[in-house]
């Protein structure tokens, strides 16, 4: 049975926790964690109470009615007369609604105390940044500042984040995950399909009304690998903004590995020489080497600047498994996984020089991805997956070979009922694992480190970075509407 055969199997919901969260600034071990929490071990994180699961998702479920068209004209309920989700309480003391959500992002979220070059990154990134207000937002500022979004509408997941600038980083007050596999058959035939395009766009109309509702005013909406490698990827984007009124960016892979970068740096090793960044997508995967020998003492945000190679893989968890297979995957469907993604790995520039950083032992890991995620939730044993103790965790090398071959000994009904994999994901963690593991036979780290966040929270990193509300003031600055695109 293929990927989407198995996809007909799944259904299911799975509850939503407090959305109301912080990133970073926390109390750690009964003190103030640092500015850049780069701590030395799993144990020493507090991040989330809630859960997030990156490219593969660990949300989704059966479509409730029919979608229907957004009106942005329209009134839509106050948040207090929407149903309460697990847990969540908004900022009014009203309760948080959306009963399809599923990704909860916690904690106070510190992208570092460097702002970005406004002109150009060092290392060949363009500085791109188009946002503006929220076009038919209501607005709802506060004292504590406006509100910014990050939409990720990528090849599997369909992926919301609303948060507010603080002193230190932002707290997220809403959020929004939905499974919707948008690059299904598309590795086969160039193009998004109609159900699949249906599902995007009703979960992309849920992210609309929580614009809507929360009066967001800076965002950046932006669609990844299923829509660049789509025939019909500029049709799907008009209809959506036909349909939903969202207007989608289409972000080449190059800012893709940046805003991968930009939202996970906080997490890199303060004393790390280097690190190899990957984020294992639905329909790509991104490679960052930040080369951290001649750092002086940067972190955080300063980080982005060391970027001393990336590439983009043109092979994620969904084209990989519908390639190969991903329900029942033998030794040698596996073998043939990682050989497909090895062939890619070998035009990777400054390769063999990475290979000698690596051999100095100065160079981990660093993995945002639902792979990593799965990786370290049943390495831990958990019964339910918790945010908390996943991002910031540290895996061995041998950790992470052992949890590897466990999955690949656990039979599809077993990853069904494993609660860090569950149904949406149980025909694509092996095709993330080949992935992963085709990294490690190319650079091989004694450590990883897990991420569980990434684009979104580069996205709202950079558009407050260039906003300055981390700058030495009282208060976050309110966003320029000039600035950003109608």
């Amino acid at each position: 049975m293929g990927a989407k055969a198995a996809l007909a199997r799944k259904g299911g919901r799975r509850p939503d926790p407090s959305a109301n969260t912080r990133y970073g600034s926390q109390a750690v071990s009964g003190h103030q964690a640092p500015l850049d929490p780069s701590f030395s071990g799993a144990e020493q994180i507090q991040p989330s109470a809630g859960m997030d699961h990156h490219e593969e998702g660990r949300s989704g479920g059966r479509r409730r009615g029919r979608r229907r068209k957004v009106d942005p004209a329209r009134g839509h309920s106050a948040a207090g007369s929407r149903p309460a989700l697990e847990g969540g309480v908004s900022e009014t003391g009203a309760s948080v609604a959306d009963n399809q959500a599923a990704a909860v992002q916690s904690d106070h979220f510190q992208p570092g105390n460097v702002q970005p070059d406004p002109g150009h990154d060092t290392r060949g990134f363009p500085a791109r940044l188009p946002s503006a207000p929220y076009a038919g937002a209501r607005s709802h500022s506060s004292r504590s500042g406006p509100l910014y979004a990050a939409l990720d509408l990528g090849t599997n997941n369909c992926r919301l984040l609303i948060a507010r600038p603080e002193e230190r980083g932002f707290r997220v007050v809403d959020a929004y995950s939905r499974i919707v596999r948008l690059g299904e058959g598309v590795g086969a035939s160039r193009r998004l399909g109609e159900p699949a395009m249906e599902r995007a766009i009703e979960a992309l109309a849920n992210c609309h009304r929580k614009l809507l509702e929360r009066g967001v005013e800076r965002s950046r909406l932006i669609a990844t690998e299923a829509c660049r490698a789509a025939e019909n990827g500029d049709e799907f984007i008009a209809r959506v903004k036909s349909e939903t009124g969202l207007a989608l960016e289409v972000v080449n892979r190059e800012t893709e590995a940046r805003l991968a970068v930009a939202g996970c740096v906080s997490l890199v090793d303060q004393d790390a020489e280097g690190v190899i960044l990957f984020d294992i997508g639905g329909g790509s995967s991104e490679i960052v080497w930040l080369d951290l020998r001649n750092r002086c003492g940067a972190r955080g945000f300063a980080l982005t600047r060391f970027i001393r190679a990336w590439t983009s893989l043109p092979v994620g968890v969904v084209n990989l498994a519908e390639r190969h297979g991903g329900v029942d995957v033998t030794h040698e469907v596996f073998e043939a996984m990682v050989a497909d993604v090895a062939s890619h790995l070998q035009t990777f520039d400054l390769g063999d020089e990475l290979t000698a950083a690596i051999a100095g032992g100065g160079v981990h890991m660093l993995g945002t991805s639902g792979t990593v995620t799965t990786l370290a939730g049943v390495h831990l044993g958990l019964k339910r997956y918790d945010r908390r103790r996943v991002d910031g965790a540290w895996l061995e090398n041998d950790q992470v070979s052992a949890m590897i071959d466990h999955l690949r000994e656990m039979p599809y009904d077993q990853r069904v009922e494993n609660p860090c994999i569950g149904a949406d994901r149980a025909d694509l963690v092996l095709a993330g694992c080949a992935i992963l593991e085709a990294i490690r036979r190319r650079w091989s780290c004694s450590r990883l480190r897990v991420a569980d966040r990434g684009l979104r929270e580069g996205i709202l990193t950079e558009l407050m970075a260039a906003d300055g509300v981390w700058s030495r003031r009282t208060g976050p600055r309110r966003p320029s509407r000039q600035r950003g695109r109608k």
